[in-house]
């Protein structure tokens, strides 16, 4: 079980303050340029310093706060796509000190409440300027993503291509063939339009196949093992109902799935539900594959619904924010179930994973296949495949498996939409981040990308900033013209890489990470979840680390100054009446870092 947070000082709480928010001061920049801006004295009710005057700034990306007092330097900048749910706090003829205002709850684990004067209807502007803002999509408006006028060198939508990733796995080939069935989303409205299946079927036996799954998402390969040739398969759960259907079509299907592997005497059905839900799913029409698919084994995984997971995130946010009660602080944990669904999780995906590296091809379904699928299929194959480790090889893992493949980001989100009670928001997709996370601290060497890239990617997962979650499919994606009329999360990325690189990285291609699912294992992300709470020791930064970092500076450091020092030889009197003498070793040392191999610290 996770230990404690460390609770700090009232008096250590002042150089905390600014924690508020990742920023201190409000440049107008090229992401408010259209700005509606609300500018008005205001009361913000921290539940950490108590009332703080100041100023807020509303624009159609952002509210900012700073307050005017010098002894509380506390900064708020909250991207308006996070709010979830804005509400009016007290009347014209409310009675007590700061009991008018706004109350705001956000999708990031914080919410806040801002008071104001009563007289006038003060705080009617505020309203209607958030409110129109976070929920653009309530109001006929564009998202931000489709007014955001940020400009970066690297376009981040080519990150991933379908072909090219197919084409690294070592696919097609003389078992798997690409189709282009679904090229104008016929097949399946919520899958991609490359898709990988095996090589002996037909089209016409996708399209059979199709009418057996639920909202036609056939079973279609994810990623192959380059050595023993298992694969991973993905789909959503059979159309099996109360009478028990069948379909000789997809059970011959899943067949041809096995054969494609010589290895796999069963194919290894993983349902990431419990079996009692999976059963009740037939009075629905779904269901699971029973004794009639032959040379097939059904394993469920007890991984609970997304109503069960928002239900536990609720819970989790109810004991971190604002307050962490310390004395009760282990059971108060337990009682949300949190780290037990992120177990059950990982240890799902550690499952697939050993069965595959075993040489044994493996199916994943849940009930669509588009919100615990995408969690098994997407850690298994970044416990198999070191590629997926890399920052970007991470970048088109989450572009493949999640983006791609469909799931439901707008509605698990609720992008720009005013309905906070809707009962599809579900945080499947921070459930998936934080697994990714807990492996990260049990292989530290293992990831080439850091921290702040997956709190990055959270942060942009609700700001609508960035086109790169918005939407629930890819058709849909197209209709809305996304990729060329939005900027992708990736360009912020990749234009400044260092600050999202691991200095402990090491590569290592064949090894399989097998992390612990164990609750003695598993700790609460804490600068994640409990990061608004200053008085909270955030975890700082190591010191070997932060040493390591310093080293790999002054290396660069000097050898900017050798190159500098090479150029102004070249140029000196003396060299240039001598250029026409020969140089042996001017060809095989052209740069400092080659010539000064030396130089590179080892850790």
């Amino acid at each position: 079980m996770t230990s404690k947070p460390v609770l700090i000082s009232q008096t250590a709480e002042a150089t905390h303050r600014a924690m508020a928010s990742p920023v201190s001061e409000y440049h107008s920049s090229s992401l408010d340029s259209r700005i509606a801006s609300v500018d008005q004295e205001i009361i913000y009710m921290c539940p950490f310093n108590g009332a703080v005057k100041g100023k807020v700034l509303i624009t159609n990306y952002r509210l900012y706060f700073k307050s005017s007092d010098a002894d509380v330097p506390l900064a708020l900048d909250v991207p308006l796509g996070v709010i979830s749910r804005v509400e009016k706090m007290g009347g014209a003829s409310s009675r007590g000190e700061n009991s008018y205002g706004l109350d705001i709850t956000c999708k990031d684990m914080r919410n806040l409440r801002f008071a104001l004067k009563q007289e006038g209807h003060s705080r009617r502007g505020i309203f209607e300027m958030i409110f129109r803002y976070a929920f653009p999509l309530s109001h006929s408006l564009p998202l931000f993503a489709y007014v955001n006028q940020e400009k970066y060198t690297d376009n981040g939508w080519l990150v991933y291509k379908a072909m090219e990733e197919f084409r690294r796995q070592g696919l097609p080939n003389n078992k798997w063939r690409i189709t282009f069935i679904n090229k104008s989303y016929d097949l399946c409205d919520t899958y991609p339009t490359v898709l990988a299946v095996p090589f002996k079927c037909k089209e016409d036996d996708l399209r059979r196949v199709a009418t057996f799954r639920s909202r036609g998402r056939i079973p279609v390969l994810s990623w192959i093992h380059r050595e023993n040739q298992a694969v991973i398969v993905r789909c959503s759960q059979p159309l099996v109902g109360m009478s028990g259907k069948r379909n000789k079509d997809d059970e011959r299907y899943l067949d041809l799935i096995r054969e494609a592997n010589d290895t796999t005497k069963k194919l290894t059905i993983y349902d990431a539900r419990p079996n009692v839900n999976a059963v009740a799913n037939k009075a629905t029409g779904g269901g699971y594959e029973g004794d009639e698919y032959l040379n097939a084994e059904l394993v469920f995984l007890d991984i609970q619904n997304i109503h069960v997971m928002r239900e536990s995130l609720k819970k989790l946010k109810d004991i971190v924010y604002p307050n962490v009660e310390e004395s009760h602080w282990l059971s108060s944990l337990e009682s949300t179930h949190w780290l037990e669904h992120i177990k059950l999780v990982l240890s799902g995906a550690i499952q697939v994973a050993d069965k595959v590296s075993s040489g044994n091809s493996v199916l994943v379904h849940c009930s669509d296949g588009w919100d615990r699928t995408a969690q098994l299929t997407s850690l298994a194959m970044l416990m198999l495949d070191s590629h997926y480790r890399t920052l970007r090889g991470f970048q088109v893992l989450i572009e493949k498996e999640w983006i791609s493949f469909g799931h439901k980001f707008a509605s698990r989100i609720g992008h720009g939409d005013k309905n906070h009670a809707d009962q599809d928001r579900s945080p499947i997709f921070v459930q998936f981040i934080d697994c990714v996370w807990q492996m990260t601290k049990q292989f530290p060497t293992a990831f080439e990308f850091n921290e702040h890239l997956l709190l990055t990617i959270l942060d942009h997962l609700d700001s609508c900033r960035f086109g790169t979650f918005l939407y629930n499919c890819e058709s849909i994606r197209d209709q809305q013209e996304l990729r060329s009329k939005t900027v992708s999360l990736w360009s912020l990325v990749n234009s400044k890489m260092d600050i999202y690189l691991n200095p402990f990285y090491t590569p290592e291609s064949g090894q399989v990470l097998y992390p612990v699912a164990s609750m003695r294992h598993l700790e609460l992300w804490v600068t994640y979840y409990i990061r608004w709470n200053p008085r909270i020791r955030h975890q700082q930064q190591s010191p070997v680390e932060q040493r390591y970092k310093e080293l790999l500076a002054l290396r660069e450091e000097y050898l900017k100054k050798l190159e500098q020092l090479q150029l102004s030889d070249s140029s000196s009197p003396y060299q240039l009446a001598n250029s026409t003498t020969p140089n042996t070793t001017s060809s095989t040392a052209s740069t400092p870092s080659q010539q000064y191999t030396h130089l590179q610290t080892p850790f």
